[in-house]
């Protein structure tokens, strides 16, 4: 699993794998309560007096810190795809199997969402982003090229890796916009044929 950021790493993987900036308490604070107002309410409907309110803070502290609200949605992007890595990795860890590696991610998936039907952060934002000069853009189709990766990685055959990956994106959007609560488990049961097929 690439997880750092060095020479090596794959050109559509970098804008994700960049290292957060150290950040004040407010700094902290403003990240923090954007990164929940974003993913709640959706980028668009949210501005800085709301996010400088709830973080207790100022709107000359936000653009003191991050520049600007679009710099600030690419940050609460980055943030979000590495502690979703970070959770990820500890359900990896656990399994040894090639197969179970790949069922981990869907187990993983289950317990970071929990009982959250908003959905995948990243197409939520993308939704409203579009195709622009957006510099949260880069950062989503890291997050997507990262996820690609992996299963490429975990399956050892990206071919066997992309129909995983479309299973793992489509579960989220049933999970979302479809209101299905099977989807995961209907998920683990398409992945299986995948991977048998891929043997």
């Amino acid at each position: 699993m690439i997880t750092e950021l060095d020479e090596r790493t794959p050109e559509p993987l970098r804008a994700v794998l960049q290292p957060l900036p150290p950040l004040t308490s407010a700094g902290t604070r403003l990240l923090e309560a954007a990164a929940q107002l974003f993913y709640e309410r959706g980028v668009r409907a949210v501005g800085v007096d709301l996010i400088a309110e709830t973080a207790g803070t100022t709107k000359k502290t936000l653009y003191n810190r991050f520049g600007s609200k679009d710099a600030l949605v690419a940050l609460y992007l980055r943030r979000r795809a590495q502690r979703w890595r970070e959770h990820l990795q500890t359900f990896l860890d656990r399994s040894a199997p090639r197969e179970q590696q790949v069922l981990a991610v869907f187990e993983a998936l289950e317990t970071w969402l929990g009982t959250e039907r908003r959905g995948c952060a990243f197409v939520n934002a993308y939704a409203e982003l579009g195709a622009d000069e957006h510099p949260a853009v880069p950062v989503i189709r890291a997050e997507k090229a990262w996820m690609r990766a992996l299963f490429d990685d975990l399956t050892g055959d990206p071919a066997v890796g992309g129909h995983v990956h479309l299973v793992y994106e489509g579960t989220l959007v049933v999970l979302n916009a479809g209101g299905d609560d099977a989807a995961l488990d209907q998920a683990r049961r398409a992945v299986g044929v995948a991977l048998a097929a891929g043997t």
